[in-house]
């Protein structure tokens, strides 16, 4: 079953609207009617990457052009959710991969597999971090002791982390501590 991601808006400092799709463009769409000139800025909660919707036209519309596109049709085994994108690799690379069973496509596969399995929390804590950061960038680049929250950040220093961002709006710190949970989890 596919993740449903989730999305979290703000207009200047405030938290405006968050959740599902369906739940996220109705609020967007009702403060955009109301003052179609404010700024707000979405992020995708999962990856802190921020995010654009076109509000204008009816909400049915919003709703359609933010639906996600079907999915391709070419290439691959699209009904195993299998598609063929470009790799690119160096030609002893290539020689490893033609010489392994079941071909290359397989052999990468059963590497991701591996790569995957292989230390999740430091995955998820790597995730985590880059999110927050993606975040921090966007919402907190000018508050006061941004450089230092981000090194704290990567160094995996939950409490200096927490304190530097003490004094920031009470919804940024809130929605970066959520982001940045998993960061602090493995430290």
């Amino acid at each position: 079953m596919p993740e449903i991601l989730t999305y979290t808006a703000f207009a200047n400092q405030a938290l405006i609207a968050a959740g599902a799709l369906d739940v996220l463009l109705p609020q967007l769409k009702a403060q955009f009617d109301q003052s179609p000139g404010s700024l707000v800025a979405i992020f995708e909660d999962r990856t802190g990457r921020q995010v654009d919707f076109e509000l204008q036209g009816t909400l049915e519309e919003v709703l359609s052009r933010a639906a996600p596109a079907a999915p391709r049709v070419g290439p691959g085994r699209p009904k195993l959710g299998v598609s063929a994108r470009e790799v690119t690799l160096l030609p002893q690379q290539w020689a490893w991969l033609e010489q392994q069973p079941n071909g290359a496509s397989a052999a990468l596969r059963r590497l991701v597999d591996q790569a995957t399995k292989r230390e999740p929390e430091k995955q998820r804590a790597r995730h985590a971090m880059d999110a927050a950061c993606r975040f921090l960038s966007a919402m907190a680049g000018d508050f006061p002791n941004y450089e230092e929250a981000t090194r704290a950040l990567y160094k995996g220093d939950g409490e200096g982390f927490e304190s530097l961002i003490q004094s920031w709006p009470e919804d940024i710190r809130s929605y970066l501590t959520r982001l940045a949970a998993d960061a602090f989890q493995s430290a």
